[in-house]
């Protein structure tokens, strides 16, 4: 069953290299027959919260937030992609989640890291697992973890040397435990309607 994927990447860098890795992970699972789109929030560049989608009358929602609701409501899953900046979580990325809450219900995320050094960006991945779950989302347990970023990919997202080639043996992994939970999700909200 082909999937409607959505992958979220939050870097406001001028020289910014998770893009490669957003990049990497939108073609690999197209060439898997899915449906996948690059939320890149510096395009989307919301404002610093003020206001959730939520808290908006219907239909007086800024354009963006609008649209960007639209297709978090219609996606099976999610991929985030996110680098570590001290320990933590990328403000950008962040931001443009917390505008949303109940659009992202009953659904699964997974989880891409990266950063330019050896831990790949694992402590920005483990502070995800938390935010995620609390914005109704179940977090897949199979995660990328990329690092250094520059020696894994080229500068069009392609893989390159040993590390490329870890990645491209960790992907199919990665996106078989997506398809399995994005399916079952579909399954049972099309059996049982949410609770709320």
């Amino acid at each position: 069953m082909a999937l409607n994927i959505l992958v979220f990447y939050g870097s406001y860098r001028r020289d910014r290299m998770g893009i490669r890795l957003a990049s990497y992970v939108v073609e690999s699972f197209k060439s898997r027959g899915d449906a996948c789109e690059l939320v890149d929030a510096k395009a989307v560049d919301l404002p610093m919260l003020d206001r959730m989608y939520k808290e908006y009358d219907p239909g007086t929602a800024p354009a963006a937030l609008q649209a960007l609701a639209a297709k978090i409501k219609a996606a099976d899953g999610f991929v985030f992609v996110t680098g570590e900046y001290n320990w933590g979580v990328q403000p950008g990325l962040k931001n443009l989640t917390d505008h949303f809450l109940e659009e992202w219900f009953w659904r699964p995320a997974a989880i891409a890291s990266y950063s330019a050094g050896r831990f790949s960006g694992v402590r920005a991945a483990m502070a995800w697992h938390g935010t995620l779950s609390e914005m109704g989302i179940v977090v897949i347990s199979s995660a990328l973890s990329v690092g250094p970023i520059a020696a894994t990919l080229d500068e069009n997202g392609n893989p390159t040397g040993d590390a490329g080639g870890h990645l491209e043996k960790a992907f199919p992994r990665f996106a078989s435990d997506l398809q399995w939970w994005a399916e079952a999700a579909k399954a049972q909200r099309q059996k049982i309607p949410p609770p709320y």
